[in-house]
Formats: C-alpha cells, structure tokens, sequence
C-alpha cells in the first residue's frame, strides 16, 4: 500500500476555475517527490490541499490508506515549510523551534533535547538567542525546515522554500535539505517552479501544466525519455532544441539538410507522418562540433554563429540555421567566433520526433 494516494483529485474554486485537473500519484513511504511546473500550474495548490489549507473538490486524498479529506491540517501528521518562512519574529530561534513542541504540551527537558539536536543537524547552534531580524536568509530558512523537522512528522511539505534566497544560498540549501531527508528519512513532497532544484534533489518528479500532470518519473526518466513538448522544453537547461517542419517525400528540410525520418524512427512510423507536421528536437549539449572528420551515425548541419556566452564549464552557442534560431552547449575551448560558420552533428540516438499536433513524442 503506498504511503500517500492520490484519487482523481479536482480542484475548482466558486469562481468556477478548475485549478488542478484529474491529479493521481502514489507515493511510497520516505519518497522525496518535486512538484514542478511554470507559475500558475497547480503545483501549490495540490500541496495545499495535501495540507489541508485548500478543500478537495472532488477525489480522495489518502494517508496509509485512510480518507483525510475532511480532517483538518493538525490532524493530519503533516508539517510544511513556506516561501516566507513564517517565523515568529518576536521569538528567539531556540523559541521558533521549540514552539510546536510546547503546544503539543511536550516536557521541556525533551523540548531542549530535541532543540539542541535538531538545531546542530541545521548548524544553528550558535544562533539559538538570536532573533530571525539578526539572521541570514539561508539562516532563516533553515529555521523554518528545523520547525517542521522537529516535530517528527510523517510528512513534510516545502512549498518553494529557496526562492527568496540568492543563487549561491540556494545551492547550499538544497544539499541541506536533501542530507536532511536522508537523516529524518521522511516522506517530502517539495513545489519549485526550478527544474534544477526538481532534478538535483528529487525521487520522482511530478511535472504539472495548467492543472494537468503531464509526467510523472525521475529525473533520469524525465531527461532522456520525455513524453512530450512541454516535458522536453521544461526538463534541461538550456532547454531542448525545437524545429517545427512538415514531412515531405519521408524527410523533414531543416536549413540546408534533409532529415529522413525513417533514420530516426521506423519506416512505418515515418510513413505515417507524410504531409503531417512534426516537431525535430535535440538537446544543445548533445550537438557535436564537426572538425576534421564527419561525425558517424550522425545529422550534419551547418549554421552560422550569432552569440556565445563562455560559462566556465561550457560555451552556450547561439546560431542560426537560414532563419532558425537554436543553441548549443559545446566545449569551452572550443568557442567559435561571432559571425564565423560552423558545422555541427546531432548523433540519431539523441534525435527527439514530436506529433505537430499534439505535441506528444513519437515513439518507434
């Protein structure tokens, strides 16, 4: 039996706006699930119906089996950290910490016990006189997971707890976290509208678009097997390359090459789509610069160089292709000149076909 189920769960306000649409997800004991999707997806909306913060339509919501649909949030062994913290700013951090504790009516001697523990796993030790005024926004953050953590609930809902923090404070934190699920082993769904943060930290990730899940696996899945435009685009960063085309004597005309879909896919397959729009996808980090030799078992485009943003690690290449914009993500050392022509392969085991219509992958 899985630890969480979701039913056919429906969320629609008195407005009539149907935010969350058919959602339906297990989720096993000690799991660590991402929410993901673009703003206004549903992805906070279904933590807080997890919560009990927001009413359920219509479907079940169940906890190790059992309905909680209509239980209030207290009962429902769940803790949740939020975007803004939501610290008690007259309150120390050892107060902050402890006060869930107190309502609880635990002894104070456990209440320090369990303080002083929690708070030297979040390295806060030093803090714990301290008023959430005095402290960092990494600090703050890491007061408002202590909260939840101390409590030893079942489940805990982070509900984009890094986004007010800066690009370096994220990152630590999102180590933190993950370390943290690892020590208290507790069952977490987290919402972040941040692919990176979904693919860095989670079991499985649940990708969301306007109410409806679009995909449901693990980063691995999601990376190189997406069902879809929308799952492909999302996932990677930079995001997959798209060409939109329609097949014509069982090619696809991209520039000046002409893609047989049949080397791609089945020539069944690739019969079907004749006179039918597909979309050509690859991922920019997949594209391989063509120098003295061709790339074997390979696409061979050339294009011209637009902009280049030296990264470090990588070189994001911005080309054009007679009108085509796209990008590649290439060797540092190997960054080409703006202005200058360059040939580049796509490898067909990377090559992603897409239905022009409804934007689902085509398989074999």
């Amino acid at each position: 039996m899985a630890y969480l189920t979701f039913k056919d769960i429906n969320k629609i306000y008195p407005n009539g706006f149907h935010a969350v649409h058919n959602f339906n997800l297990e989720v096993e004991k000690g799991e660590f699930i991402v929410f993901v999707g673009p703003s206004g997806c549903g992805k906070s909306t279904t933590l807080r119906m997890v919560a009990g913060l927001e009413n359920i339509s219509s479907g079940e919501f169940l906890i190790e089996g059992t309905r909680v649909n209509e239980k209030g949030p207290r009962e429902r062994g769940i803790a949740m950290v939020f975007q803004s913290y939501a610290l008690y700013p007259h309150m120390s951090v050892y107060d902050n910490l402890a006060f869930g504790l107190t309502l609880q009516g635990v002894d104070e001697d456990v209440i320090e016990q369990k303080v002083m523990k929690t708070a030297k796993i979040l390295g806060l030790t030093e803090y714990l006189d301290r008023k959430p005024r005095a402290l960092s926004g990494g600090q703050r953050q890491r007061v408002a997971v202590g909260r939840a953590i101390i409590r030893k609930v079942g489940v805990f809902l982070m509900d984009e707890p890094l986004s007010n923090l800066d690009a370096k404070q994220r990152v630590t934190m999102r180590s933190e976290i993950t370390q943290i699920h690892r020590e208290t082993g507790a069952t977490t769904i987290y919402v972040t509208h941040d692919q990176t943060e979904a693919m860095t930290m989670a079991d499985r990730i649940v990708v969301m678009k306007e109410g409806y899940v679009q995909q449901v696996g693990t980063p691995y899945d999601l990376y190189f097997n997406p069902v879809n435009v929308f799952v492909a685009g999302f996932i990677g960063e930079p995001p997959m390359n798209f060409v939109k085309g329609t097949v014509t004597n069982g090619s696809l005309k991209i520039g000046k090459t002409d893609v047989a879909l049949s080397s791609v896919v089945s020539e069944k397959t690739a019969a079907a789509y004749e006179g039918k729009e597909v979309c050509f996808g690859f991922r920019p980090e997949h594209a391989v610069l063509v120098k003295d030799k061709a790339v074997p078992d390979a696409i061979e485009f050339s294009c011209v160089v637009e902009l280049t943003e030296l990264l470090g690690d990588n070189t994001n290449v911005y080309i054009d292709i007679d009108g085509i914009n796209l990008i590649l993500k290439i060797d540092p050392h190997d960054t080409p000149k703006i202005d200058s022509e360059l040939k580049f392969a796509v490898p067909k085991g990377s090559v992603y076909l897409f239905d022009g219509e409804t934007e689902a992958r085509i398989l074999q």
